[in-house]
């Protein structure tokens, strides 16, 4: 039976680089496509964009905020998806209180020095906590990264900024997804943890989990044969 499409899904402030990898590697496996969100400030609005470009039944998976994206593209077509791949990402919604208003201000504080001293300036405090410690000396892996960043407006970072803090919980699709599931993460992502990586491993009926070793939150990019070998395994599957 024919591996099904696949629909790559990027973060926040990144594009067709974060997936290079995995886009060329599994070509040979079946038609590859990576979306764009554009300007579009809402998870939902993404991911109806997404589905008006699928194909009938499709493999979608999610790096960070895609993976956020690849929820709610389930929410809505549970029926068209094939496997459902969640990486780097997390499922529940803004804290109310003090917490909530501790991550709006620091994206906030993110979002103002892009405005003032452009995208790739902002990445370069972004990235500190997006890679593994060991790769920060990396400088291609590093200015790979950050030439994605800056390819990116701060009006697309306002947009996805805007998308990530009203985003929806995702606790109830979990049970619902009866499609083989990986949730995949790099042991030291420290944006988006192992723990929780695990907690949606458990919710997942039959999911498998993937963890990356000497990784931190760009896994695709920072370990990309890891990952592309382990989403190789999970379409074969399907």
């Amino acid at each position: 039976m024919p591996i099904p499409p696949l629909i790559l899904v990027p973060g926040l402030m990144c594009d067709d680089a974060v997936w290079a990898h995995q886009a060329r590697e599994l070509a040979s496996l079946t038609t590859v496509t990576i979306a764009d969100h554009g300007t579009l400030d809402s998870l939902g609005r993404m991911a109806d964009a997404i589905l008006s470009l699928a194909p009938d039944r499709f493999a979608i998976a999610g790096h960070s905020m895609g993976g956020r994206v690849a929820f709610e593209v389930f929410r809505r077509a549970p029926d068209r998806i094939a496997g459902i791949a969640l990486m780097d990402t997390a499922y529940t919604p803004r804290h109310d209180g003090v917490a909530g208003e501790r991550e709006a201000a620091g994206r906030f504080a993110l979002l103002d020095i892009a405005r003032r001293e452009g995208t790739r300036t902002m990445g370069a405090v972004w990235v500190q906590r997006m890679v593994h410690p060991s790769r920060l000396s990396d400088e291609v892996l590093l200015n790979s990264i950050l030439d994605m960043i800056g390819r990116k407006t701060p009006d697309i970072f306002a947009a996805q900024i805007r998308a990530l803090l009203d985003r929806p919980d995702a606790t109830p699709l979990m049970e619902r997804i009866q499609c083989p599931a990986m949730v995949l993460c790099g042991r030291e992502d420290t944006w988006s943890i192992l723990s929780q990586h695990e907690q949606m491993a458990a919710k997942i009926p039959h999911s498998r989990l993937v963890v990356i070793e000497e990784c931190g939150h760009m896994s695709t990019m920072e370990r990309p044969e890891h990952v592309t070998a382990a989403m190789r395994d999970w379409l074969t599957s399907l």
